[in-house]
């Protein structure tokens, strides 16, 4: 990062950049509060949403997201970008192709509560119905 002095220009390199933007778009769109997610992870439908993982358990890939997700947030609540570790922005760049991806796919994640997308993407942090 380089700064102009007495000015208030600050130029990013491009690794900053692209904290910034992962950071920008992941709390653009997981739009829910961790104790939000926290309770709908605890509901029964959200565990029978979405892929299963491959290591034999009963979670789903999109559950075990969920509580990573909880942790990113409880971890930094101010969406501090600087504060976000290595292994907290793999994470947010994998929810934030996930989001993108089912958002431009799958329009009755927002008309059909009942439907696995909508189930799935609030599994990922994103409820349909806040957009």
């Amino acid at each position: 990062m380089t700064q102009s002095s007495g000015t208030d220009v600050v130029v990013f390199d491009g690794w900053c950049q692209t904290l910034l933007k992962i950071s920008r778009e992941f709390n653009e769109l997981v739009n829910m509060t961790s104790a939000e997610l926290e309770s709908w992870l605890k509901e029964e439908q959200s565990q029978s949403s979405g892929w299963s993982k491959d290591d034999g358990s009963s979670e789903t890939v999109g559950h075990e997201s969920g509580r990573k997700i909880i942790e990113i947030l409880n971890n930094n609540p101010n969406k501090d970008p600087k504060k976000y570790d290595e292994e907290d922005l793999q994470h947010m760049r994998k929810v934030v192709s996930y989001c993108k991806r089912h958002l431009a796919q799958e329009e009755k994640a927002k008309q059909n509560t009942d439907s696995k997308s909508y189930k799935s993407l609030k599994n990922w942090g994103h409820d349909p119905l806040k957009t």
